[in-house]
């Protein structure tokens, strides 16, 4: 049975709403602008849609297609302001486009690249060109034309944690695994009632302001909460991807155009993968329980075995993930024609509360500062965002190069690997995890794979961890590497130091 905690209620300017990139971005922003605000996640940060991306913040130049041309020069804008931000977690990929001339001409690819190349500045990043693939190249002889453009590969979970620290430092409180399940109005603002979901307490907060950050759950977790409709459903589309051992040699990536005119990706992944997707299928159901299916195996293995001398079969599948998109539902015939930019409503309530229908992982910064701008109507003399200055947490550092030099020279007793994975995940914040370090004896517990005690306890006190899932699959993707002996170590390890596993 829940206990209910005394006290008077804990009172904000705004609370958020969901622990993704949307809603631990906004948070952000808001808090660098003065406000009080709390954000509250059911699950871990990151949990749901945010870390089952393709792991792109992106142009998107397929967007082109259906004269999305105000989304692609914002996402554009934003994929080079990003990369700057936090340099540690986004790096420029190049991404080679084979051409099929029965699937699109080649004058229309070109004309879209020219737009990808000058809808918006974007000096880290190699303009696109049109290539000739040689006989080294992993594709199929008959494919020797094509394109090659640049966006950023990005730690899609590691970007959320990042923001959700950011908040903290601000002032924000960043309340993980805590439900809220009931809004109601009142005179000076909203009353939520929050339960912890690990030490099965309720409490009370209020807030003067509320933003629905829910993604996929947008709809329902505003229409359970406070018994009115809202404003807008949500179409939710499963986008799904596969993982099989590193596919051929280089560190480019691929664009497949596929027959129903659907677009899949091949991307090199973690040095030793390399990633295929995404489908794109409708949903219903609880997002919580999404998963591929067979069918959408098949279908990204079919896709790239079109394109590529080496085949794969679903035995070299080693791991997949599924996440739904909430896409704002206007009515296209198919998924694939559904706009991905988004909508910032406030819903029909006698308190402001703003809800964010839409929206996808490269804008998520350009989203944040929008919706808190809106807010501005509740707040009067409210600053600008900085967000569009301001480094994310490990990204003050000119170069990966420069920073992994520092650290070799400062820790020679670290692996190489190590010190590499140190910087692609915590950038300058490695100073942090390894203060006081003088040698391999003091990283503490070694569970397997580079991952010590000392990191563990960094993650658990400066970044929410709680489980070995936090810990293995969204602050470092790990999991991929552990066997079930090493996962169940450091499960018990954490069931001695915080109660959980």
């Amino acid at each position: 049975m829940d206990r209910v905690m005394d006290g008077v209620n804990e009172a904000y300017d705004l609370a958020v709403l969901g622990g993704g990139i949307n809603g631990t971005g906004i948070a952000a922003d808001a808090a660098g602008r003065g406000l009080r605000v709390i954000l509250l996640e059911q699950d871990d940060l990151g949990a749901a849609t945010s870390s089952a991306s393709s792991k792109l913040v992106h142009g998107g130049l397929r967007y082109l297609e259906t004269r999305e041309f105000a989304l692609v020069r914002k996402a554009l804008k934003e994929s080079q302001l990003l990369l700057e931000r936090a340099p540690h977690l986004i790096a420029p990929i190049a991404i080679h486009l084979p051409y099929q001339r029965h699937l699109r001409p080649w004058l229309v690819i070109r004309a879209g690249l020219f737009l990808y190349n000058h809808l918006a500045a974007r000096p880290s990043y190699p303009r696109a060109r049109a290539i000739r693939f040689d006989s080294t190249c992993p594709l199929r002889s008959g494919l020797r034309r094509g394109f090659s453009f640049s966006d950023g590969q990005v730690d899609d979970s590691r970007l959320v944690i990042a923001n959700a620290m950011r908040a903290r430092e601000l002032g924000a409180e960043v309340k993980v695994r805590h439900r809220c399940e009931k809004l109601r109005a009142r005179a000076a603002g909203w009353e939520l009632a929050v339960r912890d979901l690990v030490n099965t307490t309720s409490r009370q907060f209020q807030a003067r302001v509320i933003v629905n950050a829910a993604g996929p759950w947008v709809s329902s977790l505003f229409e359970t909460n406070t018994g009115a409709p809202a404003r807008r459903q949500v179409r939710l589309v499963k986008g799904s991807h596969l993982l099989v051992p590193r596919a051929y040699p280089g560190d480019q990536a691929y664009m497949l155009q596929n027959e129903d005119g659907r677009i899949v990706f091949v991307i090199p992944y973690r040095n030793d993968f390399t990633m295929i997707g995404t489908t794109e299928a409708e949903f219903s159901g609880d997002p919580a329980t999404v998963a591929i299916s067979q069918e959408e195996i098949g279908y990204l293995l079919e896709v790239y075995n079109s394109y590529f001398r080496r085949e794969l079969t679903a035995a070299d599948v080693v791991n997949t993930w599924s996440g739904v998109r909430p896409l704002i539902d206007d009515q296209e015939t198919t998924a694939t024609r559904t706009s991905r930019d988004y909508q910032l409503l406030f819903e029909q309530t006698s308190q402001p509360l703003l809800s964010v229908y839409g929206g996808k992982l490269t804008t998520y910064r350009v989203l944040a500062e929008q919706a808190v701008d809106r807010l501005g109507e509740h707040f009067p003399g409210l600053p600008a965002s900085r967000t569009a200055q301001d480094n994310l947490p490990g990204g003050d550092f000119s170069s990966r190069e420069q920073l992994t030099e520092k650290l070799q020279q400062e820790y020679p007793w670290l692996a190489p690997q190590l010190v590499q994975r140190f910087v692609t995940s915590y950038g300058s914040l490695t100073a942090e995890l390894l203060a006081g370090c003088c040698g391999p004896d003091h990283l503490g517990i070694a569970f397997g794979h580079g991952l010590s005690q000392r990191e563990v306890d960094y993650l658990v006190n400066r970044e929410w961890a709680r489980t070995a899932e936090d810990i293995l699959w969204r602050r470092s993707r790990l999991g991929l590497y552990f066997s079930p002996a090493q996962e169940q170590g450091l499960r018990d390890y954490l069931s001695r130091s915080v109660g959980a596993t």
